[in-house]
């Protein structure tokens, strides 16, 4: 991922790491409708039946003496189900917090990659002037690495973020938890402790380590395939790839990640008893729900965020250049 015109420096550390969170806050706000849209199919519970959403305007009673509705079908006709029920806002619910999470996450696991990967290497990368040195172990432990260590950074926004998500707006609705973000990490700091502001690290550090190795370095290897088109279509390319590989591994375990970190004190007593339910009441298919919007967001993410990553790294380091090859003062 080093990604630039060969006339160009190698860029810093800090320089990929404001690049990578300003890229993942970039990405964020084009895609979160999707991201959304995956949250309330993924924390649906019945195993045969729709979730079944009252639509203003639309009251009354059906032939069989049940109220109409609309209800969540698919990645856009639960968008659609959102902005007619909810209203538009309704899809950026949490995004605070995502531009929080992405902040402290895309910073350190994209920002710090090509540095623990240079370190697992034994600094073949520094020495080198090729970026294929790097064997497919030392990016493994690299994407793993900077996985779990954003989950300890930015875990308490992933669990604000996908609460705002799950919770609906509608104003009858007794699910509503919380008005804001600061006063939903307040609330939860207050009446889960500081746990429940971590709950769900363990799922969501094994989430990111495979969602890291997935994405990075099929992004990372395909780049290297198709180095010589060094262009936006290479990474957009590579993004997509990135983002299929990715929703295909990391989709079970992103299912139990957003159903435990959703769920109410008690409900489970840990990931594993969250999948297991999963498992014994709805079966092996509720680990895919939401696989479709996963992809969709996920496909869509990687390629705003890497396109954004590449042409951010260039101008930062394009401004450095013309900073220091201005003229001081006399």
């Amino acid at each position: 991922m080093t990604g630039g015109a060969a006339a160009d420096r190698t860029p810093s550390v800090a320089v990929k790491i404001f690049s990578a969170g300003s890229a993942g806050c970039v990405a964020d706000l084009v895609t979160f409708p999707l991201d959304t849209a995956k949250v309330r199919l993924q924390v649906r519970r019945d195993a045969g039946a729709r979730r079944t959403v009252q639509i203003p305007g639309e009251s009354g009673l059906s032939p069989k003496g049940q109220r109409a509705g609309h209800r969540y079908r698919g990645v856009f006709g639960t968008i659609y189900t959102l902005v007619k029920a909810e209203g538009p806002a309704s899809l950026y619910s949490g995004l605070v917090a995502g531009l929080h999470r992405q902040t402290c996450f895309a910073s350190v696991r994209i920002g710090l990659y090509d540095s623990m990967k240079e370190l697992y290497s034994g600094g073949t990368q520094r020495a080198s002037s090729s970026a294929s040195d790097a064997g497919i172990l030392p990016r493994l432990l690299a994407g793993c690495t900077t996985g779990a260590m954003a989950v300890a950074f930015a875990q308490p926004t992933d669990v604000v973020k996908v609460r705002f998500q799950a919770q609906s707006r509608l104003p009858e609705s007794s699910a509503k938890r919380y008005s804001g973000t600061l006063e939903a990490y307040r609330t939860i700091a207050r009446d889960e402790g500081l746990r429940g502001l971590w709950k769900g690290c363990l799922p969501n550090v094994a989430r990111n380590a495979i969602v890291n190795c997935s994405e990075l370095v099929t992004y990372d290897i395909i780049k290297e395939l198709i180095l010589k088109y060094d262009n936006m279509p290479c990474h957009f390319t590579a993004g997509f790839a990135a983002g299929f590989c990715t929703t295909v591994v990391a989709s079970p375990v992103d299912v139990v990640k957003t159903r435990y970190m959703n769920s109410v004190p008690g409900q489970y007593s840990s990931a594993v008893h969250c999948a297991l339910t999963m498992q014994f009441k709805e079966g092996p298919t509720a680990f895919y729900k939401g696989f479709m919007p996963s992809f969709l967001r996920l496909g869509s993410w990687n390629i705003v965020m890497f396109v954004s990553f590449e042409q951010i790294k260039r101008l930062v380091v394009r401004l450095q250049r013309s900073c220091e090859a201005s003229p001081g003062p006399a």
